[in-house]
């Protein structure tokens, strides 16, 4: 039942993460939104309030362990608690390693693993106290499959996977009942090109987003379908795409 659960969306601004939180506040989730861009936070929130929905918000940086803490607070001063954790910030400034983009490499380690693992440290000892809970995060076909170009922000998504795997398999065995979800998507409409800042990977990968690409309320539907499966049933993955993309 995805009705009156409360969920957390980290990367709630725009893209995978504002369409979750448009679906789930419709099915009558009450949602909480951290991004770091508070504008696009405060339209979103008005827009799920205004179509009936309850929702919250505050500024969120995933780097920062405390901004995760806060967030989960926020959702339990709000609504009384927490259900669901969706992990979904990140960034893909791919680009070829020998182009040493460093800073880049960094901060995609920092939001896509480091943020996620910020994520769970705030959510999980609350998950484990009341025995329920259910993780979900945002990998990529990267997570998956290696292609040139995206050596860091694959790297990153792999770890995510065996983290995400290792999460299940511990929960299971200490008898927590936390559900956990990883999605693997491939070219879905959203603003991860932008972050690209190297013209060869950028031109390669807008061509094959320009040719493929489907939109981000399709992943929307994959977390309201993980959330609202039966509590003792979890479905640990997705891998998501475009029907005609080859890859």
């Amino acid at each position: 039942m995805i009705k009156d659960k409360v969920v957390v969306i980290t990367g709630a601004s725009s893209g995978i993460g504002a369409e979750t939180a448009k679906l789930l506040a419709s099915r009558g989730a009450k949602v909480v939104l951290g991004a770091r861009r508070e504008d696009k936070l405060k339209a979103l929130a008005d827009d799920i309030i205004a179509a009936g929905g309850q929702a919250v918000y505050r500024v969120t940086d995933v780097v920062r362990p405390a901004d995760n803490e806060n967030l989960v607070q926020l959702a339990k001063d709000a609504f009384g608690g927490i259900d669901v954790m969706f992990l979904n910030a990140g960034l893909m400034p791919n680009s070829p390693l020998s182009a040493l983009k460093v800073d880049e490499w960094n901060r995609m380690v920092d939001v896509n693993l480091k943020g996620v693992l910020n994520g769970i440290a705030a959510a999980l000892p609350t998950f484990k106290a009341q025995k329920s809970g259910h993780f979900i995060a945002t990998s990529s076909v990267a997570g998956l499959k290696a292609y040139p170009g995206g050596a860091v922000y694959g790297a990153t998504k792999w770890a995510v996977r065996d983290l995400m795997e290792v999460l299940r398999m511990e929960a299971a065995q200490e008898g927590s009942h936390i559900r956990t979800a990883t999605i693997y998507p491939a070219a879905i409409k959203t603003e991860l090109l932008a972050t690209i800042t190297d013209p060869s990977a950028a031109a390669g990968m807008q061509q094959t987003y320009d040719t493929y690409e489907i939109t981000a309320d399709r992943i929307a539907q994959v977390v309201a379908f993980a959330i609202d499966m039966p509590e003792d049933t979890n479905v640990n993955e997705f891998t998501v795409g475009p029907t005609d993309q080859p890859w």
